[in-house]
């Protein structure tokens, strides 16, 4: 499986999924939030890939949504922002 991620703007991100099936989705990723898990200690593009990873532990590509803010993340697994920091620093 791979995961690319490529920036479309400062914000919004096309990532795209190769798995037994292959899918795209469009992230979104203010600055606020990204500073808020990283401290800019990595880039955001590196955050988002270990989004998609800390997701693909939890769910098949086919089942993440195709468009979506990556604070949303959070709402559906509670100890994402907390992983994420961990691995982050």
């Amino acid at each position: 499986m791979s995961i690319q991620v490529k920036a479309k703007s400062d914000v919004e991100f096309d990532v795209t999924v190769a798995a037994s099936s292959t899918t795209t989705h469009t992230v979104t990723l203010d600055d606020a939030y990204y500073q808020k898990l990283t401290g800019g200690s990595i880039t955001k593009e590196a955050l988002i890939e270990a989004s998609f990873e800390f997701l693909l532990e939890r769910e098949p590509n086919t089942s993440i949504l195709s468009k979506f803010d990556l604070p949303l993340i959070q709402h559906y697994f509670s100890e994402y922002e907390s992983t994420i920091k961990t691995q982050s620093n």
